[in-house]
């Protein structure tokens, strides 16, 4: 029986050497590639064609649900699976409608993360136990009641709609990083790229299209 083939996407390299490791050692897998950043990893998922990716939620330019959507885009056979520190109920949706999956922590188990990753490559979806609830609930709308999802506000990573948030609160960049732990020059990356995916202007547009959808 041939080898699961798996990609993994993570913008810290220590953490990519570590799982590709773990998953060396159980011998179930076989990590084809890697990489660190959204551009590379995209180029490298549709060169190689892995069976399963393992992508991380945040991370600059759009993170995991930017890869999946742009490499769905070519090559729709290509399966996603999310591993991530957070469990935020928004980072788990998020990734999902991007296409992923499933949706497992970094608390996981070699062991168990094998196992996820051959029932995603089965087409089963997988989730950490703690998380099953609140994706069922979300996807189980019934047409008289259903989930509402904003096109505009889905487009925005996680970290981002913290950041635009806070600024339409009031919050100052100053403010805005240390509330977050990030740098000014991050908080202004992140207002930039939040003002290029709605096709804003400047802040106080910003402030206005949040307080209009009651995200302040």
């Amino acid at each position: 029986m041939s080898r699961l083939r798996v990609f993994i996407v993570d913008d810290h390299e220590l953490f990519r050497s570590g799982v590709r490791h773990e998953l060396a050692g159980l011998g179930a897998t076989q990590v084809v590639g890697e990489a660190g950043d959204v551009a590379g990893a995209v180029e490298q998922i549709r060169r190689l064609a892995p069976d399963v990716v393992l992508v991380d939620v945040h991370m600059p330019d759009g993170g995991g649900p930017e890869i999946i959507r742009q490499v769905r885009s070519t090559n729709p056979e290509v399966l996603f699976l999310a591993l991530s520190v957070s469990d935020a109920p928004e980072d788990v949706l998020g990734v999902i409608r991007a296409g992923a999956r499933g949706y497992v922590t970094k608390t996981i188990t070699s062991a168990e993360l094998v196992e996820a990753l051959q029932q995603v490559a089965a087409g089963d979806a997988v989730f950490s136990s703690r998380l099953a609830g609140f994706v069922l609930d979300a996807f189980a709308a019934t047409p008289e009641a259903p989930v509402h999802f904003d096109p505009e506000l889905d487009q925005l990573t996680a970290r981002e709609r913290e950041v635009l948030r806070l600024i339409a609160r009031g919050y100052a960049y100053k403010e805005v990083a240390r509330e977050l732990f990030i740098s000014v020059k991050t908080v202004e990356t992140h207002v930039s790229a939040v003002l290029r995916k709605l096709q804003l202007s400047n802040r106080y547009q910003l402030t206005r299209w949040a307080q209009e959808r009651r995200l302040a």
